[in-house]
């Protein structure tokens, strides 16, 4: 074990606890044997508030008559949402005649000569409760204020809905305006929406994306956002620093920056001394802890100054990368795809409404192509074979189809969605000469062990590699692409001291989430996006 992996050991050690594995572990297979289940009433978080309560202490003695005193803490108990009502196979059948209390906000209200209906939605998901309201219901004299966006607390039973839009409604005693909406100004119109279906969806493929990699023995790990090292190597880099003045305008004089002689600009009077940058992937750290935790996997933010401004590109977005210690490439190919059938299993099992609605709305058929993801065994078939299918299909592309060149995505659609007829492929062993500066050299001198995982609809959803452990063979492949050794000291370190062979890769969440629910846009995948010339929040 290297010095920089054992200290990155004892730090991790410090946080997380020691983990026996689990006996259902098993190796990586085309299916998991870990089928996603869907919630129960016995997931943690629906029996939290018994577990906390069953096993609680003994109350303390009583205090001195001298010690301070105060109230206790209140229990914190999980609140019934529409989801628990309407979220079952029922429809929420099973409820009627029970007590209900819905926070939430007005999404319509409809007024009749007796009755008014209120669609309250409280985010739980894509349906909202139908609250129905008469004279008699305590509250109704803020009737004016029960407009749309309005911010609601509403009481009752659950019946049986005599409309044929849903199975039970909610039948109000009491309701109270929390937060008015001025109507007039209200900025969302009343029309179909995918914004809120599209956060459910993503918190569930997050959701499953730790559960797969728990569930197989992974530890997670944070990497950090603020780097020295340029995981990459292509130089499209934010810069950190704090050279620049922080003025509330945020101008800042040229000649006020620090320089050097040359009239280069002096990082050694900047906040790390030296030139610093946001992460464009947690690779390189999490295969610090591979070299002591053997599998691991990070996940968070990172950022790209790449000046595309499409509907494939993001200037922030969230990254999956896992590391793998005494695996080759064909580990990390099967580990791959058997993580996307998982996370894309679940999303089907456990997300139906939303699904439907994507299905009808977004995209028609997106179900039958992701059930094709999670039947369907996965090919692999080597970069040059794949030039060669391309070349021979005598289909006229828009960009260029020669060996050495990279694959476009319009060349890894026709892969993936015409060659192979909808089912996903894996191209391996690509020109060492388009690839990352870490991946491992194949014995023929002009290929690496990498693969790109391409799926029906977006192309390349998944780039990974065996990473290569021999000192000599990085040291080389940094000094012609002119890298600074130095600046990976600790990196090749790992390669000095108990070297092993080891694979990852990479994904894109916000890819993912555009590939599971058939949206065109990468901007709709994130809550907030930054793109080249727009960065409002």
């Amino acid at each position: 074990m290297s010095a920089a992996a054992a200290a990155a050991t004892t730090r991790l050690l410090r946080l997380v606890p020691r983990r026996l594995p689990s006996p259902k572990t098993c190796p990586f297979s085309a299916v998991p044997l870990h089928p996603p289940a869907p919630l129960s009433a016995t997931s943690r978080w629906r029996r939290f508030c018994a577990a906390a309560q069953a096993s609680a202490p003994a109350p303390p003695p009583p205090l001195a008559a001298a010690a301070a005193t105060g109230e206790t803490v209140g229990e914190f108990r999980r609140r019934t949402r529409v989801v628990d009502v309407k979220g079952g196979e029922d429809e929420g059948a099973a409820w009627v005649g029970r007590q209900l209390a819905v926070r939430g906000w007005v999404r319509t209200c409809r007024a009749q000569r007796t009755v008014t209906f209120v669609e309250v939605n409280d985010g739980s998901c894509v349906s909202s409760m139908q609250c129905v309201l008469s004279p008699d219901t305590e509250g109704y004299d803020q009737i004016d204020s029960i407009t749309t966006g309005a911010s609601v607390l509403v009481e009752g039973v659950i019946a049986s809905s005599q409309g044929g839009k849903q199975k039970v409604e909610l039948k109000v005693s009491k309701i109270i305006v929390i937060g008015e909406s001025d109507l007039t100004s209200f900025p969302i119109q009343k029309k179909r929406a995918s914004g809120e279906f599209l956060r459910l969806v993503r918190n569930a493929l997050a959701y499953a994306t730790h559960k797969f990699f728990q569930d197989n023995g992974f530890v997670w790990v944070s990497s950090p956002i603020i780097t020295a090292s340029d995981c990459e190597g292509a130089g499209e880099q934010f810069y950190v620093t704090t050279l620049l003045s922080n003025s509330a305008e945020g101008s800042c004089l040229v000649k006020n920056i620090p320089s050097t002689k040359d009239g280069l600009v002096d990082w050694s009077q900047d906040f790390f001394c030296k030139p610093a940058f946001l992460t464009v992937s947690g690779q390189l750290n999490g295969e610090t802890y591979a070299s002591a935790l053997s599998d691991i996997y990070t996940f968070g933010p990172t950022f790209r100054a790449e000046n595309s401004n499409t509907s494939r590109h993001l200037a922030e977005f969230w990254m999956i990368d896992p590391e793998l210690a005494f695996a080759d490439l064909n580990d990390d190919m099967a580990c791959a795809s058997s993580y996307l059938q998982y996370v894309v299993k679940y999303i089907l099992e456990n997300c139906k409404e939303d699904m439907d609605f994507f299905n009808t709305w977004i995209e028609k058929g997106i179900i039958d192509r992701l059930n094709d993801v999670v039947e369907k065994n996965f090919v692999h078939l080597s970069y040059s074979d794949a030039i060669k299918l391309l070349v021979e299909s005598n289909k006229k592309f828009e960009f260029p189809v020669k060996w050495g060149l990279d694959l476009q995505s319009e060349h890894e659609r026709y892969i993936t969605e015409v060659a192979f007829g909808g089912r996903p492929v894996i191209i391996r062993d690509y020109p060492k000469e388009i690839k990352a500066f870490y991946m491992r050299q194949n014995d023929d001198g002009k290929t690496v062990a990498a693969m790109d995982l391409l799926v029906p609809r977006v192309g390349e959803l998944i780039g990974g590699s065996q990473r290569e452990e021999r000192l000599d063979y990085l040291e080389a492949r940094l000094d012609e692409l002119n890298l600074n050794k130095d600046s990976y000291w600790w990196y090749l370190d790992l390669r000095r001291y108990g070297s092993v062979p080891h694979a990852g890769f990479g994904l894109g969440f916000e890819r993912l989430v555009e590939f599971a629910t058939g949206i065109d846009n990468i901007r709709d995948a994130i809550p907030f996006p930054q793109v080249p010339g727009s960065a409002e929040f």
